[in-house]
């Protein structure tokens, strides 16, 4: 018999509002500096009320911590800095009372030279079993065309080892050694982990590095065939023994190239989008929406089960691998002008600080990130408009402790500051007395309630995480205009697009969405004929807009302004609570989610 989950619906990772975090550096409970489970339980009914759905954790394995813990040396423990396997089960427990789910890191492309598997291959003879779990050659020369991904640290991807007399294979720090796919046995070992962690509940795994788990000469050892059959070996076992699980592939790769990790629906349900983030950013700096629709008009379609993972920033650098030359260039004079806010091929900055702590251009990279197609990550702080830190190493820079309140060490632990894990932000914009969660919460004009009514405002409408997206195509260019529509009935996103598009369908959802990418105020006149007769409706306000008519509809924009508009039918009820009794019972209300007049905004500004 299969073990369920704890989600009820098999694709709730459609309608998922993702979080991630680091159990590190997100509370410490104990006074050592480090973040920990107990701390992370402290705080579920923060992130609750905030209306995430699922909580992602970067990696609380064993390791010796050379990579922030994506160097494991324990698939099936938990680093002890941040407490036991019993600590886990009861964060496990806790988030599932508060209905969220959790994904967790499956790290199995490579592994720490600390792992016992590596320690036993370096000592055994060439041939041997446990030699074999890595991927070894007696010189450098092979594999030659694979690029060295850490071009900042690394030089080769091949390191000698004084104790095997041999070469082995590392596409990342020479510290993780690759594993060897070729042999079955490791499969095996990684597929007993993942049972592991299933049988304790956890509702889905993101692969990391997952495109280069297999190394053939000739080749830029990628995304190659044997890679997408050890993807649908571990999906087949999930599928096998459990119900109302998901996994993620972090590939960081052009649309058209991530689109076999997919499969037929019989490998990974979701991967990130990763070029869509850079050229978001290169939308608002240009003023112009064209880079955000052309990436998307270069985004195949994919199985109606699977999913785009989509956010504006995580643990890593913003990565710029996905850009031409001239567009990665632009990306660093327009985001970087400090050579210490680059890393690798990307730039290591947050959120606010790449916006330059504008509150205007975050909410419309927000609405942005809420309303396209695909389920949206928010990374921990991003929410307080948390900064940086370009002055640790790395990516470090964006991984410091999260800022609670104005106490000492911003309420993440009362520990001699000198023994945090990182330090935290202290510089007078960023720094944790202007910018914490206490303060935030007290105003109910800031980034946080904001956050949170917008996250709420979401959950509401299943079209954001399971409708159509046709781009509208005004003369401005400066403003982005694009529908959103979901119909229950239909059997899939194409069933939706626009030339079968039923607007009459119970259940049916349809949602104008249109936003400023400009510093100043537009005007845009929209083809929104096929609608006529029908009335939009201000979702945070709950203000109708005139009726459409077959004339072209116009909008004025403030800057960086935008508008979320429902569409509904002319008769139909104008009071909020007459107008969502259509929504199932399950589902919050309105009250229940803060959006009442007196704590949210009127407008989006």
């Amino acid at each position: 018999m299969k073990k369920p989950g704890s989600a009820i619906d098999p694709l709730w990772y459609k309608d998922a509002v993702i979080y991630e975090l680091h159990v590190r550096t997100f509370q410490d409970s104990n006074a050592d500096g480090i973040g920990d489970f107990p701390g992370l339980i402290s705080r579920l009914d923060y992130l609750q009320d905030l209306g995430v759905t699922c909580l992602w954790l970067l990696p609380f394995y064993p390791s010796p911590l050379r990579d922030d813990g994506y160097d494991i040396s324990n698939y099936t423990a938990v680093n002890p800095s941040y407490g036991t396997i019993e600590d886990f089960k009861l964060f496990l427990a806790a988030a599932h009372q508060r209905n969220m789910q959790v994904l967790i890191e499956l790290v199995i492309n490579h592994t720490s030279d600390q792992h016992p598997w590596f320690q036993k291959a370096r000592h055994a003879p060439p041939g041997s079993p446990e030699r074999d779990f890595y991927v070894w050659s007696p010189t450098d020369q092979i594999y030659k065309d694979a690029p060295i991904i850490f071009s900042d640290t690394e030089k080769s991807n091949w390191t000698w080892d004084e104790t095997a007399k041999a070469f082995y294979w590392h596409r990342f720090f020479h510290h993780q050694p690759d594993l060897n796919f070729d042999n079955p046995a490791v499969l095996e070992e990684v597929l007993k982990a993942m049972r592991f962690w299933l049988d304790l509940g956890v509702d889905a795994f993101r692969l990391d590095a997952v495109p280069y788990l297999v190394e053939r000469d000739g080749t830029a050892c990628e995304s190659l065939p044997e890679t997408h059959h050890i993807i649908r070996t571990i999906r087949a076992a999930i599928d096998d023994g459990y119900t109302n699980r998901f996994i993620l592939a972090e590939a960081n790769q052009w649309p058209a190239d991530v689109r076999p990790y997919f499969g037929n629906g019989d490998e990974c349900n979701m991967a990130f989008h990763f070029p869509l983030m850079p050229r978001i950013y290169m939308a608002l700096r240009q003023e112009d929406r064209l880079p955000i629709t052309d990436i998307i008009a270069q985004t195949p379609p994919i199985p109606d089960s699977c999913q785009w993972g989509l956010f504006l920033r995580n643990h890593d650098e913003l990565t710029l691998e996905m850009v031409s030359s001239d567009e990665r260039d632009y990306m660093y004079f327009a985001y970087s002008a400090d050579p210490r806010m680059r890393v690798n091929s990307g730039i290591r900055r947050r959120l606010a600080p790449l916006l330059d702590n504008n509150r205007q251009r975050i909410q419309l990279l927000n609405s942005l990130l809420l309303s396209f197609p695909g389920t949206p990550i928010v990374y921990y702080g991003d929410e307080i408009a948390m900064g940086d830190n370009i002055y640790l190493g790395d990516r470090n820079a964006v991984r410091t402790p999260m800022q609670w309140s104005s106490d000492r060490n911003a309420g993440f632990s009362t520990a001699n500051p000198a023994r945090l894990c990182f330090p935290v932000v202290m510089d007078p914009i960023f720094g944790y007395q202007a910018v914490n969660v206490e303060a935030e919460l007290s105003d109910q004009s800031s980034l946080l309630h904001w956050t949170r009514n917008m996250i709420a405002l979401r959950k509401l409408f299943r079209v954001f995480g399971r409708g159509s997206m046709e781009f509208l195509n005004p003369e401005n260019r400066k403003v982005i205009a694009y529908i959103r529509h979901y119909d229950p009935t239909s059997r899939s996103k194409e069933d939706t697009a626009a030339h079968v598009r039923d607007l009459t369908s119970p259940g049916t959802e349809i949602v104008l969405c249109v936003a400023n990418l400009s510093r100043f105020a537009q005007p845009v006149s929209l083809d929104l004929s096929e609608f006529a007769g029908m009335v939009p409706v201000e979702m945070l306000g709950y203000v109708p807009f005139p009726t459409i008519t077959a004339a072209p509809y116009p909008l004025t924009l403030a800057p960086y302004s935008f508008f979320w508009l429902e569409l509904q039918p002319a008769h139909q009820p104008r009071n909020s609570t007459e107008a969502y009794t259509s929504i199932p019972d399950e589902e919050p209300t309105l009250d229940q989610l803060t959006l009442d007049a007196s704590t949210r905004p009127l407008n989006p500004l």
